[in-house]
Protein backbone atom coordinates (compact mmCIF):
# COMPACT_ATOMS: atom_id res chain seq x y z
CA UNK A 1 0.00 0.00 0.00
CA UNK A 2 1.46 3.31 -1.13
CA UNK A 3 1.99 6.27 1.04
CA UNK A 4 1.41 8.34 -1.90
CA UNK A 5 -2.15 10.06 -2.63
CA UNK A 6 -1.45 10.93 -6.34
CA UNK A 7 0.96 12.20 -9.17
CA UNK A 8 2.09 15.25 -9.80
CA UNK A 9 4.84 17.08 -12.23
CA UNK A 10 6.53 20.32 -12.31
CA UNK A 11 7.62 21.93 -15.46
CA UNK A 12 10.04 24.22 -14.18
CA UNK A 13 13.17 25.71 -13.64
CA UNK A 14 15.99 24.28 -11.09
CA UNK A 15 16.93 26.82 -8.23
CA UNK A 16 20.75 25.71 -6.87
CA UNK A 17 19.40 27.28 -3.55
CA UNK A 18 17.26 24.91 -3.09
CA UNK A 19 14.55 27.43 -2.09
CA UNK A 20 12.26 27.95 -5.10
CA UNK A 21 12.14 26.52 -8.25
CA UNK A 22 11.45 22.22 -9.05
CA UNK A 23 13.38 22.39 -5.42
CA UNK A 24 10.70 23.79 -3.77
CA UNK A 25 8.23 22.30 -5.84
CA UNK A 26 9.47 18.29 -5.22
CA UNK A 27 10.23 19.40 -0.93
CA UNK A 28 6.30 20.51 -1.06
CA UNK A 29 4.93 17.40 -2.92
CA UNK A 30 6.49 15.02 -0.34
CA UNK A 31 5.51 17.19 2.25
CA UNK A 32 1.87 16.65 1.05
CA UNK A 33 2.46 12.74 0.34
CA UNK A 34 2.10 13.73 -3.50
CA UNK A 35 4.67 11.59 -5.59
CA UNK A 36 6.79 14.55 -7.43
CA UNK A 37 8.00 14.41 -11.12
CA UNK A 38 10.26 16.91 -12.99
CA UNK A 39 10.28 18.47 -16.40
CA UNK A 40 13.47 20.85 -16.22
CA UNK A 41 13.14 23.60 -18.23
CA UNK A 42 15.70 26.39 -17.12
CA UNK A 43 19.48 25.93 -14.46
CA UNK A 44 19.84 28.49 -12.58
CA UNK A 45 23.17 29.45 -10.46
CA UNK A 46 21.87 31.30 -8.06
CA UNK A 47 21.79 31.34 -4.01
CA UNK A 48 20.18 33.59 -1.37
CA UNK A 49 21.22 36.56 -2.62
CA UNK A 50 21.63 36.61 -6.33
CA UNK A 51 20.80 34.67 -9.72
CA UNK A 52 24.05 34.67 -11.08
CA UNK A 53 23.37 32.69 -14.10
CA UNK A 54 20.24 31.24 -16.51
CA UNK A 55 20.64 28.43 -18.69
CA UNK A 56 17.71 27.66 -20.74
CA UNK A 57 17.54 23.51 -21.32
CA UNK A 58 16.97 23.25 -25.13
CA UNK A 59 13.36 22.38 -26.52
CA UNK A 60 13.98 19.18 -27.55
CA UNK A 61 15.25 17.93 -24.01
CA UNK A 62 12.03 19.41 -22.61
CA UNK A 63 10.21 17.57 -25.25
CA UNK A 64 11.63 14.73 -24.63
CA UNK A 65 11.10 14.97 -20.60
CA UNK A 66 7.22 15.59 -21.03
CA UNK A 67 6.96 12.46 -23.40
CA UNK A 68 8.41 10.27 -21.00
CA UNK A 69 6.40 11.14 -18.47
CA UNK A 70 3.38 11.25 -19.26
CA UNK A 71 4.08 8.29 -21.64
CA UNK A 72 4.44 6.56 -18.75
CA UNK A 73 2.77 8.00 -15.61
CA UNK A 74 -0.88 8.43 -14.57
CA UNK A 75 0.30 12.24 -14.16
CA UNK A 76 -3.07 13.28 -12.29
CA UNK A 77 -1.81 17.12 -12.29
CA UNK A 78 0.94 19.50 -13.16
CA UNK A 79 2.36 22.68 -12.70
CA UNK A 80 4.52 25.07 -14.69
CA UNK A 81 7.48 27.47 -13.53
CA UNK A 82 10.24 29.41 -14.88
CA UNK A 83 9.35 29.09 -18.65
CA UNK A 84 11.65 31.86 -19.73
CA UNK A 85 11.66 31.75 -23.56
CA UNK A 86 8.98 31.64 -26.26
CA UNK A 87 10.18 28.30 -27.80
CA UNK A 88 10.29 26.79 -24.38
CA UNK A 89 6.44 28.18 -23.32
CA UNK A 90 5.51 26.25 -27.18
CA UNK A 91 7.02 23.33 -26.65
CA UNK A 92 5.32 22.45 -23.26
CA UNK A 93 1.73 23.87 -24.70
CA UNK A 94 2.85 21.06 -27.46
CA UNK A 95 3.16 18.75 -24.94
CA UNK A 96 -0.06 20.10 -22.78
CA UNK A 97 -1.76 19.38 -25.99
CA UNK A 98 -0.23 16.25 -27.39
CA UNK A 99 -0.45 14.50 -23.71
CA UNK A 100 -4.22 16.39 -22.78
CA UNK A 101 -2.47 17.36 -19.67
CA UNK A 102 -5.49 18.03 -17.02
CA UNK A 103 -5.26 19.88 -14.19
CA UNK A 104 -2.44 22.46 -15.51
CA UNK A 105 -1.80 25.34 -12.73
CA UNK A 106 0.44 27.58 -13.96
CA UNK A 107 2.38 30.13 -12.03
CA UNK A 108 4.03 32.89 -14.28
CA UNK A 109 7.30 33.21 -12.87
CA UNK A 110 9.00 36.34 -14.18
CA UNK A 111 10.65 37.85 -11.53
CA UNK A 112 13.45 36.14 -9.25
CA UNK A 113 13.21 37.23 -5.09
CA UNK A 114 16.09 38.81 -5.50
CA UNK A 115 14.98 41.14 -8.60
CA UNK A 116 16.37 39.38 -11.62
CA UNK A 117 14.56 38.88 -14.36
CA UNK A 118 13.29 35.60 -15.94
CA UNK A 119 11.41 36.28 -18.78
CA UNK A 120 11.46 38.41 -21.73
CA UNK A 121 8.36 40.13 -23.31
CA UNK A 122 8.17 37.84 -26.01
CA UNK A 123 7.78 35.32 -23.44
CA UNK A 124 5.12 36.84 -21.57
CA UNK A 125 3.18 37.20 -24.55
CA UNK A 126 3.54 33.45 -25.63
CA UNK A 127 2.46 32.92 -21.80
CA UNK A 128 -0.77 35.16 -22.25
CA UNK A 129 -1.24 33.85 -26.16
CA UNK A 130 -0.73 30.08 -26.07
CA UNK A 131 -0.36 28.33 -22.26
CA UNK A 132 -2.87 30.58 -20.47
CA UNK A 133 -5.75 29.02 -22.38
CA UNK A 134 -4.81 25.55 -20.98
CA UNK A 135 -4.57 26.56 -17.20
CA UNK A 136 -6.84 25.10 -14.85
CA UNK A 137 -5.35 27.70 -12.27
CA UNK A 138 -3.19 30.94 -12.80
CA UNK A 139 -1.63 32.60 -9.89
CA UNK A 140 0.20 35.31 -10.26
CA UNK A 141 1.30 37.69 -7.59
CA UNK A 142 0.40 41.66 -7.84
CA UNK A 143 3.50 42.28 -10.47
CA UNK A 144 3.23 39.62 -12.54
CA UNK A 145 -1.23 40.26 -12.73
CA UNK A 146 -0.10 43.58 -13.38
CA UNK A 147 1.62 42.11 -16.04
CA UNK A 148 -0.34 40.10 -17.63
CA UNK A 149 -3.81 42.09 -16.98
CA UNK A 150 -2.04 45.42 -18.26
CA UNK A 151 -3.16 47.86 -15.02
CA UNK A 152 -1.54 48.76 -12.04
CA UNK A 153 -2.65 47.02 -9.01
CA UNK A 154 -3.59 48.81 -5.66
CA UNK A 155 -6.40 47.75 -3.70
CA UNK A 156 -8.67 44.36 -3.41
CA UNK A 157 -10.98 45.73 -6.14
CA UNK A 158 -8.25 46.02 -8.33
CA UNK A 159 -6.96 42.69 -7.63
CA UNK A 160 -10.72 41.29 -8.25
CA UNK A 161 -11.10 43.37 -11.83
CA UNK A 162 -7.11 41.99 -12.70
CA UNK A 163 -8.60 38.42 -11.79
CA UNK A 164 -11.71 38.68 -14.50
CA UNK A 165 -9.61 39.99 -16.53
CA UNK A 166 -6.27 37.72 -17.16
CA UNK A 167 -9.30 34.91 -16.50
CA UNK A 168 -10.59 36.50 -20.31
CA UNK A 169 -7.53 35.22 -21.20
CA UNK A 170 -8.31 31.71 -21.50
CA UNK A 171 -7.79 30.13 -17.75
CA UNK A 172 -11.01 28.66 -16.03
CA UNK A 173 -9.66 30.04 -12.85
CA UNK A 174 -7.17 32.63 -11.67
CA UNK A 175 -5.94 33.82 -8.24
CA UNK A 176 -3.82 36.76 -7.77
CA UNK A 177 -1.57 37.08 -4.98
CA UNK A 178 -1.86 40.19 -2.78
CA UNK A 179 1.09 40.01 -0.63
CA UNK A 180 3.09 42.42 -2.43
CA UNK A 181 0.77 45.00 -1.51
CA UNK A 182 1.31 47.45 1.54
CA UNK A 183 -0.85 46.48 3.91
CA UNK A 184 0.45 46.61 8.15
CA UNK A 185 -1.40 43.36 9.29
CA UNK A 186 -2.98 41.63 6.75
CA UNK A 187 -2.89 39.44 3.66
CA UNK A 188 -5.27 39.19 0.82
CA UNK A 189 -5.55 36.92 -1.74
CA UNK A 190 -8.46 36.85 -4.56
CA UNK A 191 -9.99 33.81 -6.17
CA UNK A 192 -11.75 34.21 -9.45
CA UNK A 193 -13.53 30.96 -10.59
CA UNK A 194 -16.35 29.60 -12.07
CA UNK A 195 -17.97 33.26 -12.39
CA UNK A 196 -17.39 33.96 -8.45
CA UNK A 197 -15.18 36.04 -6.34
CA UNK A 198 -13.46 34.61 -3.49
CA UNK A 199 -11.33 36.65 -0.81
CA UNK A 200 -9.03 35.29 1.55
CA UNK A 201 -7.37 37.06 4.21
CA UNK A 202 -5.08 36.19 7.00
CA UNK A 203 -2.79 38.07 9.48
CA UNK A 204 0.35 38.90 7.66
CA UNK A 205 3.59 36.63 8.95
CA UNK A 206 6.42 38.66 9.90
CA UNK A 207 9.22 37.17 7.96
CA UNK A 208 12.47 38.03 5.46
CA UNK A 209 12.51 34.40 4.79
CA UNK A 210 9.31 34.49 1.89
CA UNK A 211 12.29 32.71 -0.98
CA UNK A 212 10.14 30.33 -3.20
CA UNK A 213 6.51 31.11 -1.85
CA UNK A 214 5.41 31.48 -5.24
CA UNK A 215 6.64 28.24 -6.74
CA UNK A 216 5.20 26.63 -2.83
CA UNK A 217 2.29 27.84 -3.28
CA UNK A 218 1.45 26.26 -6.22
CA UNK A 219 3.01 23.24 -5.80
CA UNK A 220 1.03 22.53 -2.67
CA UNK A 221 -2.70 23.29 -4.90
CA UNK A 222 -1.22 21.14 -7.49
CA UNK A 223 -0.56 18.48 -5.03
CA UNK A 224 -3.94 18.27 -3.74
CA UNK A 225 -5.37 18.14 -6.96
CA UNK A 226 -3.08 15.25 -7.60
CA UNK A 227 -4.70 13.90 -4.64
CA UNK A 228 -8.28 14.63 -5.91
CA UNK A 229 -8.90 17.36 -4.08
CA UNK A 230 -11.74 19.82 -5.58
CA UNK A 231 -9.83 23.03 -6.53
CA UNK A 232 -11.43 25.76 -3.94
CA UNK A 233 -10.39 23.33 -1.11
CA UNK A 234 -6.90 22.67 -3.10
CA UNK A 235 -6.62 26.30 -2.68
CA UNK A 236 -7.25 26.69 0.96
CA UNK A 237 -4.91 24.01 1.53
CA UNK A 238 -1.87 25.64 -0.39
CA UNK A 239 -2.45 28.81 1.35
CA UNK A 240 -2.82 26.83 4.55
CA UNK A 241 0.52 24.73 3.95
CA UNK A 242 2.82 28.15 2.64
CA UNK A 243 1.53 30.01 5.82
CA UNK A 244 3.13 26.60 7.81
CA UNK A 245 6.16 27.16 5.86
CA UNK A 246 6.85 30.76 6.47
CA UNK A 247 5.93 29.96 10.51
CA UNK A 248 8.94 27.21 10.45
CA UNK A 249 11.36 29.46 8.05
CA UNK A 250 14.59 29.72 8.35
CA UNK A 251 17.68 31.40 7.23
CA UNK A 252 19.90 28.80 6.03
CA UNK A 253 22.67 31.88 3.74
CA UNK A 254 23.37 35.31 3.95
CA UNK A 255 20.23 36.50 1.67
CA UNK A 256 16.33 35.89 1.47
CA UNK A 257 15.60 32.68 3.60
CA UNK A 258 13.67 29.47 2.86
CA UNK A 259 10.06 28.51 3.83
CA UNK A 260 10.19 25.20 6.17
CA UNK A 261 8.94 22.40 3.86
CA UNK A 262 8.97 19.61 5.56
CA UNK A 263 5.90 20.30 8.08
CA UNK A 264 2.68 18.16 8.41
CA UNK A 265 -0.75 19.93 7.69
CA UNK A 266 -3.35 18.72 9.82
CA UNK A 267 -5.42 16.97 7.14
CA UNK A 268 -2.42 14.49 6.69
CA UNK A 269 -2.34 13.89 10.62
CA UNK A 270 -3.84 10.07 10.45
Amino acid sequence: MTLYRGIAATIAGSDSGGGAGIQADLKTCAALKVFGMTVITALTAQNSTAVTDVWNVPEEMVRAQMDALWSDFPVDAAKTGMLSAPGIIRTVVEGVRRWSVSNLVVDPVMVAQSGASLIDDHAVEALRKELLPHALLVTPNIPEAERLAGFSIGSTGEMERAAMAISALGPKAVLVKGGHLLRERSVTDVLFCGGEISVFEDPRIFTDNTHGTGCTLSAAITAELAAGTPLLEAVRRGRAYLRMGLEASFRPGKGWGALGHAVTPPWLEY
